[in-house]
């Protein structure tokens, strides 16, 4: 809204200063401040009320260490990251691009599938929330929905060294292509997947495109939410997370640096740092109260709300292929729950009862049952999170 508002001041009556807001450094800076701003002042109001109206986390007993003294804690506390995020997106953002747009929609739908789960979970006393199979339609919906219209939007477009004119200038074009890691010459199209159905794979490449986007953020937001089991580690990951995605998307948007480090250029992609900025500042704030002890927790509404916005980010910015490395912690916690739910069956059908690899998984709670006091437990996948997102970065130069 501001935006758009010294916009029209610059433009009409010249006024001094209203040019700022035609910057992103400045207002990506903006948004990030308000962002932390309203996440720290409202939040304290919203635990308060949540506690009010006794709207608190149920704990099962799992025999960790201070599991008890967490019952009762607020939870739904993504509410205050989507707020703190929503707000300063109208604010400063143009919010006609369409990133913005698929960003904020984003937002918004898997904050209501995780609204609904711990709604369930807290007034209807159900300990299990919405049934799995119904977060997993709202997750195949919502990658339906974005793969189509980054397939088929015309504002989705990128410049490379392949895209010329008559006049051998760079031009913009429609194009499936992501980026490769660590290969030279690193971009894979996905109409090169069903390259076998010959002259028509550019036609069919939707259907490979828009599995993939349906697979990034299901399995993204699936494992934000298993990565949700201790006091700031979710929260903490997802920062490092998304100030990894906002490097690359700024460097994607910008048409010098990308191609001084030889990336595709993603014109108008430079607009979601505003959102990448509203959202760390939203995180940030939400950590402020989310620390060890937690004050409250951000539930599904928040969990399944963050991992979708990391996965959506990541498929705009066209590095979707980087996410095993960006996104290691919420990989690592997602692998400990595969290996041991199939040892265990395994085990159980070949010797008639199940065993396990861990002593209980996710893993963060194999080591709380180890006896590590869970702040160390999280500043260490921090400190494995900044080693990741430092190896991802660093993907730019090793090709």
């Amino acid at each position: 809204m501001l935006y758009f508002l010294f916009e029209y001041l610059e433009l009409k009556y010249q006024l001094p200063g209203a040019g700022l807001f035609q910057y992103l450094s400045f207002r990506s800076a903006l948004a990030f401040i308000f962002s932390l701003m309203i996440s720290i002042r409202y939040g304290k109001n919203i635990i308060n009320f949540l506690r009010k109206k006794q709207i608190g986390e149920t704990i099962r007993d799992l025999g960790l260490s201070g599991q008890k003294e967490k019952k009762g804690t607020p939870t739904m506390g993504g509410l205050i990251i989507i707020m703190a995020t929503i707000i300063p997106v109208l604010l400063f953002s143009n919010f006609e691009n369409i990133y913005i747009i698929i960003l904020i929609f984003t937002t918004i739908w898997l904050g209501f599938i995780g609204f609904i789960d711990d709604y369930i979970k807290v007034f209807k006393k159900n300990k299990d929330g919405l049934k799995g199979k119904f977060k997993l339609i709202g997750q195949i919906s919502l990658g339906l929905i974005i793969g189509l219209i980054l397939f088929y939007h015309p504002d989705v477009t990128i410049k490379d060294q392949f895209g010329f004119n008559e006049s051998f200038e760079k031009v913009e074009y429609k194009s499936t292509k992501t980026t490769v890691p660590f290969l030279k010459n690193n971009e894979l199209d996905y109409s090169y997947l069903i390259s076998w159905t010959g002259d028509k794979s550019k036609e069919y490449s939707v259907v490979i495109f828009v599995f993939f986007v349906i697979l990034i953020i299901s399995a993204v937001s699936n494992g934000a939410n298993l990565t949700d089991g201790i006091d700031g580690l979710a929260t903490g990951s997802s920062v490092i997370i998304t100030l990894t995605l906002g490097i690359f998307s700024w460097i994607s948007g910008n048409i010098i640096f990308s191609e001084y480090l030889n990336v595709m250029y993603i014109p108008r992609v430079s607009e979601i740092v505003i959102f990448i900025s509203a959202f760390m500042g939203g995180l940030i704030g939400f950590l402020w109260y989310n620390a060890f002890p937690a004050q409250i927790f951000m539930g599904d509404t928040g969990s399944l709300t963050i991992g979708g916005i990391i996965a959506v980010i990541a498929v705009i910015v066209r590095k979707e292929l980087l996410l095993p490395l960006i996104c290691g912690v919420f990989l690592i916690e997602t692998l400990s729950v595969i290996i041991q739910v199939s040892y265990f069956k395994y085990t159980k059908n070949k010797l008639g009862f199940g065993k396990r690899v861990f002593l209980m998984s996710p893993i963060h709670h194999h080591f709380q049952k180890k006896g590590y006091h869970e702040s160390k437990i999280v500043v260490r996948f921090w400190i494995i999170g900044i080693l990741m997102a430092i190896i991802s970065l660093i993907t730019l130069k090793i090709r």
